[in-house]
């Protein structure tokens, strides 16, 4: 292995960025930490003066999901290029942003934080509790491999 941060994680688009991403209640794709540690979800919005969110992640059983619990996590606020303190979220309380535009919010859920509920698929849940348009969206970065991957292919000579 190179030592390579790119082989020792996947990224997928959760929802993808479009105007008004998180009107009404949406959920990010549920993803399989089977063979993760952990993973990461990246909210960010560049427009949006005065839309809320909140932000809390729910352990299900499968993909469709027929079963949810909201557990605990771990968080950072990014707004305007600075970053806040790293927070663990109680699970039903969440976090939420401040209105305004250009902000991230980092999620992080550790294996260990599904192992209590029996579940190994994880979801973000965007409740938008005032209602205005944020322009945005969600990646999902899985970390910490369990195995070991095989090697990528580079151009790097």
């Amino acid at each position: 292995m190179s030592g390579l941060f790119l082989e020792r994680s996947h990224v997928e688009i959760g929802i993808a960025a479009i105007a008004d991403a998180f009107a009404a209640d949406v959920f990010s794709d549920v993803v399989n930490m089977k063979n993760y540690g952990r993973v990461r979800f990246l909210t960010h919005w560049g427009v949006g003066a005065t839309g809320v969110v909140k932000l809390t992640v729910e352990a299900c059983d499968d993909v469709v999901p027929t079963n949810v619990t909201k557990v605990e996590f771990w968080y950072r606020v990014n707004a305007s290029g600075v970053a806040g303190a790293i927070t663990r979220a109680v699970a039903a309380d969440g976090v939420s942003n401040v209105a305004g535009s250009n902000q991230i919010i980092e999620i992080e859920v550790l294996a260990e934080d599904l192992a209590v509920t029996g579940r190994q698929y994880v979801r973000l849940s965007i409740d938008e509790t005032t209602d205005s348009p944020l322009l945005g969206g969600v990646l999902i970065e899985q970390l910490d491999p369990r195995f070991q991957p095989a090697p990528a292919t580079s151009t790097l000579t």
